[in-house]
């Protein structure tokens, strides 16, 4: 099996932005005097804003919306950072010649001011965001969206995250994928969406990936 392109998740997946998204939703919630259930709102990050607005505020979405919005932006810079060893990680992916890519949930707007932020903008091919999509994660087309604008076969792509959505919508637009342990999801979690392979570091990514760089000839025994 030969791999030629590695689309990222964002979130969770190259920034450690978990703590900034929880710590903007407490603020959202206590503003709007919503009770806190940190399991439901953990289980939502990775859907589109507008969706998880709707689904927590109901007739308030917009207000909802707004404040995260506002709160998210304004403590953005204090907070984000990459994981540890991502930018290496992206550069020796660079430098195999594999083409590289961002599918989000996010907003345009936020993808820019994260990626402009912590400098992954240089390493990514396309970016897709959910402004760029009717449709989005665990539906197909954000993933399909990044191939065709990269013009890429999708048995030569994978996608990388650390959701369930980013897992069912990389399978249902027929590329592999890899789930990451180091995120939203736990690994026992994302096993049970048969992804093909679930890694805890990002140095077991490289070398999954550096051995299929190039590589014509199918491998029989790739998925555990």
């Amino acid at each position: 099996m030969r791999i030629t392109t590695v689309l990222f998740d964002l979130d969770g997946t190259l920034t450690d932005s978990l703590p900034l998204i929880e710590h903007t939703y407490r603020q959202v919630f206590r503003e709007m005097g919503i009770p806190w259930d940190n399991t439901q709102v953990m289980k939502l990050t990775g859907l589109p804003l507008r969706r998880i607005a709707k689904m927590l505020a109901g007739d308030r979405e917009e207000e909802f919306y707004n404040l995260y919005r506002q709160y998210y932006s304004r403590e953005h810079d204090r907070w984000i950072k990459l994981y540890p060893g991502t930018e290496q990680m992206l550069q020796k992916l660079h430098n195999l010649g594999f083409r590289l890519g961002i599918v989000t949930s996010k907003g345009r707007k936020g993808t820019e001011k994260t990626v402009g932020f912590t400098g992954l903008e240089r390493y990514m091919s396309v970016i897709v965001t959910a402004d760029d999509v009717s449709k989005h994660k665990p539906e197909p087309e954000p993933v399909e969206r990044a191939l065709k604008i990269l013009e890429a076969l999708p048995e030569h792509t994978v996608y990388v995250g650390d959701s369930p959505y980013d897992l069912v919508a990389g399978q249902r637009a027929g590329v592999k994928t890899i789930g990451v342990s180091w995120g939203m999801a736990p690994r026992e979690v994302l096993v049970k969406h048969d992804p093909w392979l679930v890694v805890d570091r990002q140095e077991e990514l490289v070398a999954w990936l550096e051995s299929r760089a190039g590589q014509h000839k199918p491998i029989n025994n790739d998925k555990k």
